[in-house]
């Protein structure tokens, strides 16, 4: 099987490091992308700035492919925004890559050639075949899934499926960070709510913000599943990335300042309408009252529904790789206490299978690009056979405040102020005014 390729589904930033990484090493990559461009997911955050400067953005087997191209690399201390990084660094790799990258591909499933998932015979012998849209099949020696999470948003209800009601709205709830500008006419001078409690939720609260000291008439309501604000802004001046810390400050300031009304402990069991407005009821039948918009950002879950006749060890709590999911546990750990790790706790019982990316999180939040760059050359080197280079992994990621220690993901322990109180506003005073 050494002749067939390695194919790679998705051409996002990792998808795309690991073809760098295999070219690199003398094997052929066939990178499937669905989109009509490299990099088409992080596109559509185009107007979402990064908290990772572009010296944390660029794996380093990218760059040298891209600089025997002439690529000019953009000023390391800056911070791009979804659009610049697509735009200035992975439409680029990809034509380096060449005929290596194919957009308007959609990986359907993957299989062991003749063998349905129920038969032994086989598995470590047959070639992977990779079903694309429209029919085709390509034999392929190993599939790495960099397919990401991006299109499984999880939903506004608080039990982790649908509120009731919820998508009878939904052209009126967005799961994503909302582009302000582009989209001014949706948020402005409206009543909005912001149900989450993770960077994409202050960086909407940041930006809706902004948006109401243009249109007084916005109104701003964040809606916490947890009992009490606890630690969601995150660790201020000491995150070792400033620009993340930099975020909690300015959403601490924005409610503190009165322009965002807290309501805490609230988990949404229903959406209803009134007249063209939604009101959300909460599990104890807490009703809010009625907003224009609503924006969910409660976090984004793995697909592996195109996986199913391949072999895969999850976790059945975070969905990801079952060796690496303790290392990546949001109840245990922080983004930057997460364990060096490569190909080893990335494999799964069918030869030749990788989760790499944000999708190896699983439903495990808080994942850096950084990580995802070491994870692709390791797994690179072990299809390659150098296990000894697979093995030998290393990374210092940054600490922060926000993803780690108990209490510090979802959900609270029981207390007075805990997950299980009744929904409550808060006002949040400034430093050194009275409570």
């Amino acid at each position: 099987m050494d002749e067939l390729p390695v194919v790679v589904a998705g051409a996002g930033p990792i998808g795309l490091a690991a073809a760098a990484h295999l070219v690199e090493r003398g094997l052929r990559p066939v990178v499937l992308e669905a989109g009509p461009q490299a990099g088409a997911a992080v596109a559509q955050w185009r107007h979402v700035r990064l908290f990772s400067r572009w010296s944390e953005l660029v794996d380093p087997a990218a760059r040298r492919l891209l600089e025997q191209a002439g690529w000019r690399a953009p000023d390391p201390d800056g911070y791009p925004t979804g659009e610049q990084w697509a735009a200035e660094y992975l439409v680029p790799l990809a034509e380096a890559l060449g005929a290596h990258v194919r957009v308007n591909a959609r990986v359907v499933g993957v299989a062991r050639r003749g063998r349905d998932l129920v038969v032994d015979a086989g598995r470590d012998s047959e070639p992977l075949t990779v079903h694309v849209e429209g029919g085709e099949r390509i034999a392929a020696r190993a599939v790495i899934d960099a397919t990401g999470t991006w299109g499984g948003p999880n939903p506004l209800g608080g039990d982790g499926l649908p509120a009731t009601g919820e998508r009878e709205a939904a052209d009126r709830i967005g799961y994503r960070v909302p582009d302000v500008v582009g989209e001014q006419g949706r948020y402005a001078g409206r009543r909005i709510a912001v149900a989450g409690s993770g960077h994409s939720a202050l960086t909407a609260l940041v930006a809706l913000t902004a948006l109401a000291e243009r249109h007084p008439g916005t109104k701003i309501t964040w809606l916490l599943r947890r009992g009490a604000v606890g630690a969601v802004f995150g660790g201020g001046d000491a995150d070792q990335l400033p620009a993340r810390g930099a975020l909690g400050l300015r959403a601490r300031a924005a409610v503190q300042a009165g322009h965002v009304e807290v309501v805490t402990g609230f988990r949404t069991a229903a959406v209803e309408r009134d007249g063209e407005r939604l009101v959300l009821v909460s599990e104890d039948g807490h009703r809010l009252d009625p907003v224009d918009e609503v924006v969910a950002l409660t976090g984004f879950r793995p697909d592996h529904s195109w996986l199913s006749e391949v072999r895969l060890d999850l976790d059945p709590v975070l969905r990801a790789p079952v060796r690496l999911a303790p290392m990546v546990d949001p109840n245990a750990h922080s983004c930057g206490t997460v364990r060096p790790h490569g190909a080893e706790q990335l494999r799964h019982p069918e030869p030749g299978v990788y989760l790499v990316g944000m999708k190896s999180y699983g439903r495990a939040p808080t994942f850096l690009a950084l990580t995802g760059y070491e994870q692709v050359r390791s797994v690179a080197a072990e299809i390659a056979g150098d296990h000894e280079a697979a093995a030998e992994v290393g990374l210092t990621l940054p600490e922060t405040g926000v993803c780690g220690g108990s209490g510090a993901f979802d959900v609270e322990p029981a207390s007075p102020g805990g997950c299980c109180a009744a929904p409550r506003v808060l006002t949040l005073a400034a430093p050194g005014a009275r409570p």
